[in-house]
């Protein structure tokens, strides 16, 4: 998404990122950057906050229209959890939770081989 925002900004539409690797996101150089730090794949804020989302949106909308300066980084003042502490379990696969992500996977898989032989092009999101 970086190179993609250079991209626009380059031939006149403004942009701004919202994300949650910053050292890579700075490293890029794009013109305006709200970090988040969240899980990747949550940029927006947790899974049905709406309250949250919207005011991380806002912000961002915010810094698209405000910002003074190129390269300019924002971070929002949303926490994931009061001790961070999915950044030690982020992705990690242990013998206390290996079982319960074989069957999830299992599960997955099966849901996406019924969704394709009904005619569907994409399976759904599951928790």
């Amino acid at each position: 998404m970086s190179l993609i925002a250079r991209h626009l900004e380059a031939n006149g539409i403004p942009t701004v990122i919202i994300g949650s690797a910053i050292d890579i996101v700075e490293h890029c150089s794009v013109p305006r950057y709200l970090h988040t730090d969240f899980p990747l794949g949550n940029p927006c804020g947790k899974p049905y906050d709406r309250e949250m989302q919207l005011d991380i949106t806002t912000q961002a909308l915010d810094l698209l229209e405000n910002a003074s300066a190129t390269n300019t980084t924002e971070r929002t003042k949303h926490i994931w959890s009061e001790n961070n502490e999915w950044r030690g379990n982020y992705s990690k696969v242990a013998d206390s939770n290996r079982e319960h992500l074989r069957l999830k996977g299992e599960k997955r898989r099966a849901q996406q081989t019924e969704i394709k032989a009904s005619g569907e092009s994409r399976a759904p999101m599951i928790s």
